[in-house]
Parts: structure tokens; C-alpha cells; sequence
């Protein structure tokens, strides 16, 4: 595997094989501490991966070799066949089609929900500039879909600020998702969400699999088992078991480490 320049255009993106995201042998050690120790994981072209751990188990320093923000100390991390994640910046990773959305939302609050996909849409220019230029017809025609995609038509001119918890995440992965990403990377993304919301979410993420690759960093199992497809278990920085929920619920080691607390 060769690295080649980013470019923002996904079409650099080579996904012949079938995979959008692989790590090999990944490690990643803080004074000492190995927070990543030979992590191997494979994503494939449009799946939905739930990854579960106990706290500590590497998932978000996983999340920050993907991103860049984070360089392993060895191992390979490429998306697609040829982009290799370990020689760009987050800037350009996310140019390339890698979305991340933290566990905090972070909106405009002060901008309306419409205003906040607008500005997602043109992220990559000067915002203030940007933010009141005319919309073209297929602008407002993407945004009208996102905000009926993530349910926030009727808050449309509302002010992000006072949307509920739920929603604030919601209008967040619309964000992310104006800015078209191949790969998204969703860290807790149902937490301190209502059981209506988590339902609505669990629909959302269902939705954009297959047009997306999806990987789910999360400790609210009821959310995992309404989603998960593939679930793949972190402990101490390396995975110890990967297969469908059914697998991992019954695997003794899990057990040991993190479901049966």
C-alpha cells in the first residue's frame, strides 16, 4: 500500500476491495502506559461496527489515531487501499471523508438549526463571510434532507441553543453528515438521552449504514444490541473479541472484563 496526497474529494478513495478502514497492529503508549497494544481492526464499506470496552480499554485513543490527532508508534492505519491515516493531519483526514462526533455536542448554539448545517456545509471556507452568501437550489435542497434525515424540520429557525439534549445530537450528526464523510466515528452518541431519543437515534444510525461506514463507541448496551451488526470488544488496548452480540455476551473473557461488573 502506497500513501497518496489528500485530496477533499472522496474520489481519491479507493474502496475496490471492500474496505474502508483498516488498522494493523497498532500501539500507542503514554508514559509507559500502552493505551493501543497491536490493535488490529478491519471496517468494511458501509457497515454499522459497535466497538464496547471497559473505561480504559483504548476505544478513544483508538478514535485519535483514526482522526490524526493521535501518531501510533507502530503499525498501519489506512482508509480505503491507499490513504494512509498516519501521514496526514486531522484537517486533512477530515477533508477526505473521516467525520467525528465527540460524546459533548458542540453546536452554534446562538445560530439557528438551519444556520448550523449551512455553516457545517461550508466549514472549509471563512465562516462569517459564508454564513449570509445566497444558497444555491441544491444547497437548500441538501439541507432541507438532512434536517428531515436527523427530524429537526419543524426547528428549523430555531435557536440550536434551545433544542433538548437529544436533538443537540442530533443536529450535530447532521453537521457532520452535510460535510458528506465516507467513515463516521460516533462517540457515545446516546448518552444522557431519553428512551425515546435513543429509539430515534438506534432508526438514524440503521438509516445511514450502508451509505456510510458507522463505528459506535458505547457503554449503553440496550442501544448496542438495537443496532449492532458486528460488535468488537476493546480491553487494555488490544481486541479480545469480535463476532455478532450474541458471540460477545457469551464470550467468558467479556464476561470477565467488562459485562459481568
Amino acid at each position: 500500500m502506497g500513501s497518496e496526497t489528500l485530496s477533499p474529494r472522496h474520489e481519491t478513495l479507493d474502496v475496490r476491495h471492500g474496505v474502508m478502514l483498516y488498522l494493523e497492529n497498532i500501539s500507542v503508549s503514554f508514559d509507559g502506559f500502552k493505551a493501543l497494544n497491536q490493535l488490529t481492526l478491519s471496517i468494511d464499506v458501509g457497515e454499522l461496527r459497535c466497538v464496547i470496552g471497559p473505561n480504559g480499554a483504548g476505544k478513544t485513543t483508538m478514535m485519535d489515531v483514526i482522526t490524526g490527532k493521535t501518531r501510533p508508534d507502530a503499525g498501519s492505519a489506512f482508509f480505503g487501499q491507499s490513504i494512509d491515516l498516519t501521514q496526514h493531519s486531522e484537517v486533512e483526514i477530515a477533508q477526505a471523508g473521516v467525520g467525528r462526533k465527540f460524546q459533548k455536542p458542540t453546536i452554534f448554539e446562538y445560530h439557528t438549526v438551519y444556520e448550523n448545517l449551512e455553516l457545517a456545509m461550508k466549514a472549509d471556507k471563512r465562516v462569517f463571510k459564508t454564513l449570509f452568501a445566497r444558497l444555491t437550489g441544491e444547497q437548500k435542497n441538501r439541507i432541507e434532507q438532512q434536517l428531515e434525515q436527523v427530524r429537526l424540520q419543524s426547528h428549523a429557525h430555531q435557536l440550536a441553543g434551545l433544542l433538548s439534549h437529544g436533538q443537540k445530537q442530533w443536529l450535530e450528526i447532521g453537521m457532520l453528515l452535510m460535510q458528506e464523510p465516507r467513515l463516521l466515528l460516533l462517540d457515545e452518541p446516546v448518552a444522557g438521552m431519553s428512551d425515546e431519543e435513543t429509539e430515534r437515534t438506534a432508526e438514524l444510525f440503521l438509516k445511514l449504514a450502508g451509505k456510510h461506514s458507522l463505528v459506535v463507541v458505547e457503554h449503553d448496551m440496550a442501544f448496542v444490541e438495537m443496532i449492532a451488526r458486528k460488535v468488537t470488544v476493546l480491553h487494555e488496548g488490544t481486541v479480545i473479541a469480535e463476532g455478532s452480540m450474541d458471540d460477545v455476551q457469551n464470550n467468558p473473557r467479556v464476561i470477565e472484563v467488562y459485562l459481568g461488573r
